[in-house]
């Protein structure tokens, strides 16, 4: 259900109340523009990047935004279920990748990322500002500071950048 707080309480009230409930606040999602554009810059970094010879798509550009800018959750599991474990999160999706930070006492410590599809406006738009920075530095163009700041705001609902 979606709804303020008194139609919740109110629909909560009706409720068997030997069941447990989830609630949690509605966000907006990011915009298809928004994804559209993310893939449209991966893809010109990757050409730029893949001219001297060594190929590079714009997955690879995307993987490693998220890498860089994107949201994770730490994990630690044993060794034996770490593989298991990693196929398992990363067949989520492409920006789904399960990066190993240490080992010790049969243990593997990692940062499990998610792919942008499942990002808020917030997180969207700072992937789409960190392909943007590194697209500017490989002299790419880009949109235009005031559109890319008007797309930014419909992203977060906001007049703030």
């Amino acid at each position: 259900m979606i709804g303020t707080i008194e139609q919740i309480i109110q629909y909560l009230f009706k409720q068997d109340n030997t069941k447990k409930y989830e609630v949690k606040e509605v966000r907006k999602k990011r915009s298809l523009d928004a994804n559209s554009y993310c893939w449209v810059m991966c893809d010109k970094i990757a050409q730029e990047l893949s001219k001297d010879g060594i190929l590079v798509t714009k997955e690879d550009v995307y993987k490693d935004a998220i890498k860089q800018v994107g949201v994770f959750i730490p994990f630690i599991v044993e060794e034996v279920a770490f593989d298991k474990f990693k196929d398992i999160w990363e067949r989520q999706g492409l920006g789904y990748q399960v990066q190993e930070t240490s080992r010790k006492n049969k243990c593997v410590r990692l940062n499990c990322y998610y792919g942008s599809s499942s990002y808020d406006t917030k997180e969207m738009a700072r992937l789409i500002d960190a392909i943007v920075q590194e697209a500017k530095q490989h002299n790419i163009e880009t949109m235009p500071k005031e559109k890319l700041e008007s797309l930014l705001k419909t992203w977060n609902g906001t007049n703030k950048i």
